[in-house]
């Protein structure tokens, strides 16, 4: 049986569906409990449920494709790189602190990669009442609730000084060594902001904001933001210009931008 990108897109979309419902019912509830990682970062009962229903789904759908999760990590068989063909990489939410706080900005990422590279990509956040999708070759899209799905399209600003930037987490960049690069970025642009997690690379992809930059992020925080970006029109790459989410940080860009947005954090 052939299987299009299509095929995928709605298979992650309705994954994504059912995740939504059972974040949505914790995160009103605030009946949770926290746990912390070896790397001090925050867990919730409700990331392992998300990842566990949305693992559940792909194996019952693809049960031959490799799954890497940031709760249950890597599964399934690799090829003689290390890498599987089909991947389907998932983060059941992105912006946990944020989510244990009430705070709306958080959301599940689900993104299929072939042979490394990222080819379908949702990000549903319920709580903010909107969702984006892509996949290779099918435009992006956008639908806020309780309205029609629409297309979106990165911004057509073209000089570092009329953009609007967001750099999300400073203490990532100095803990990466690169603080003056966010600083020397900020105060290039016209405006910036430190807005977080996928929420500040959905902006780019729809046009509202210009630039999105990180440091410290796995590949689950940023595949399924790469389809949506790159179908919209934008460009997503690592700071140092290095394509996919393999390397650790991320820009993400109109396009028009990007070279110039590489070489002041360069």
């Amino acid at each position: 049986m052939t299987i299009s990108l299509a095929d995928d897109l709605a298979l992650a979309r309705t994954l994504a569906a059912h995740a939504d419902l059972i974040s949505m019912r914790r995160f009103t509830a605030q009946d949770f409990t926290v746990t912390t990682k070896p790397d001090r970062t925050p867990v919730t009962e409700a990331d392992r449920e998300v990842e566990k229903a949305i693992r559940e789904g792909i194996a019952a759908a693809r049960p031959h494709d490799a799954i890497l999760g940031e709760e249950f990590g890597a599964t399934g068989e690799q090829d003689g790189e290390g890498r599987p063909h089909r991947q389907w990489i998932i983060d059941p939410i992105d912006g946990t602190a944020n989510f244990l706080r009430g705070v709306p900005i958080w959301g599940t990422l689900i993104a299929l990669a072939i042979d490394g590279v990222p080819q379908v990509g949702v990000v549903s956040a319920p709580a903010l009442g909107q969702k984006w999708w892509a996949a290779t070759g099918h435009g992006a899209y956008t639908q806020r609730a309780g309205a029609q799905e629409a297309p979106i399209h990165v911004s057509s600003v073209s000089n570092l000084g009329d953009a609007v930037v967001s750099y999300n987490s400073l203490p990532g960049w100095i803990d990466a060594g690169r603080g003056d690069r966010a600083i020397a970025l900020a105060t290039s642009a016209w405006r910036a902001r430190a807005i977080g997690d996928m929420w500040a690379y959905m902006l780019v992809a729809e046009g509202a904001i210009d630039v999105a930059a990180e440091c410290d992020l796995q590949p689950y925080d940023m595949a399924a933001l790469i389809p949506i970006i790159t179908e919209a029109g934008g460009r997503f790459t690592d700071i140092d210009g290095n394509d996919g989410p393999w390397h650790g940080t991320a820009c993400a860009t109109n396009g028009l931008l990007h070279a110039d947005v590489l070489t002041v954090l360069k």
